[in-house]
């Protein structure tokens, strides 16, 4: 079998998700967000994983998408089979349970700056470049680089990048709340494992609960989420056991309300 484009490992409470595409910085095609796809479904199953770490081998964190690989299709194609799955992908590691960091220790441009956009958190090193490049080619950014990315960062910020042109540095990026931390070259997996440890700490209902919240507040969250809060908290009650034990005996249920 040949070696998976997109891996997962859990160490401790820690997951790390890599990408593995080093040859292309780590450029995204088709079969890179389906492997990837795979990856966040199975670090949200892992039993104990309360942190996810997202990071690219080689030098780069992810360079985008391969243009190579979307040059080619036609109008309705490259809307259904690169954008809409695109956003599926993002989205689902948006909405992963457990928080996420991105670690950059390479470039993140164009769909790799809106990768990391996904995460909640994102560590990069001082030599690392970040922007939307899109325009320069004749495209817009289509993964959410004019949505999630100015919910998260501001609408000038983003103006910046994908109209204004400008590359940041990682330590303009910082001032720009682009990134959340800021280290030394070679640095950035250590900090965010040593990050997640410390987030891995707390009450992980409670953060899981918060980062839930959070997103409804964003907006990155919609109807459903409000539903999974409720019944979470309905799930631990007295009145639902007594409720499916009464459906179990085919009896009339005694509520409590407890």
């Amino acid at each position: 079998m040949a070696e998976r484009l997109v891996t997962f490992e859990q160490d401790g409470a820690v997951g790390i998700v890599t990408l593995r595409r080093p040859e292309k910085f780590n450029a995204l095609d088709i079969p890179m967000l389906r492997a990837l796809e795979a990856s966040l479904a199975e670090a949200e199953l892992a039993e104990g994983v309360r942190v996810v770490l997202i990071r690219g081998e080689g030098k780069g964190f992810c360079a985008g998408g391969d243009v190579e690989a979307w040059a080619q299709l036609s109008a309705a194609d490259f809307q259904v089979q690169w954008v809409r799955y695109g956003h599926r992908v993002f989205d689902r590691l948006a909405r992963l349970r457990q928080p996420t960091i991105a670690v950059l220790s390479g470039h993140a441009l164009g769909g790799g700056l809106e990768l990391a956009t996904a995460c909640d958190f994102r560590v990069a090193e001082s030599q690392v470049k970040l922007g939307f490049p899109e325009t320069s080619i004749g495209v817009v950014p289509g993964w959410s680089g004019t949505q999630r990315a100015v919910r998260r960062f501001g609408a000038q910020a983003v103006r910046r990048m994908a109209i204004g042109g400008e590359v940041l540095l990682a330590s303009e990026a910082l001032a720009l709340g682009v990134v959340d931390r800021l280290v030394e070259t070679g640095k950035a997996f250590e900090e965010a494992r040593a990050w997640g440890e410390k987030i891995a700490e707390r009450g992980p209902l409670a953060t899981e609960a918060t980062k839930l919240m959070i997103g409804i507040a964003e907006g990155e969250e919609n109807a459903a989420a409000v539903e999974a809060l409720a019944s979470g908290f309905i799930a631990l009650t007295d009145d639902l056991k007594a409720g499916v034990g009464a459906f179990k005996a085919k009896q009339k249920p005694a509520f409590s309300r407890s």
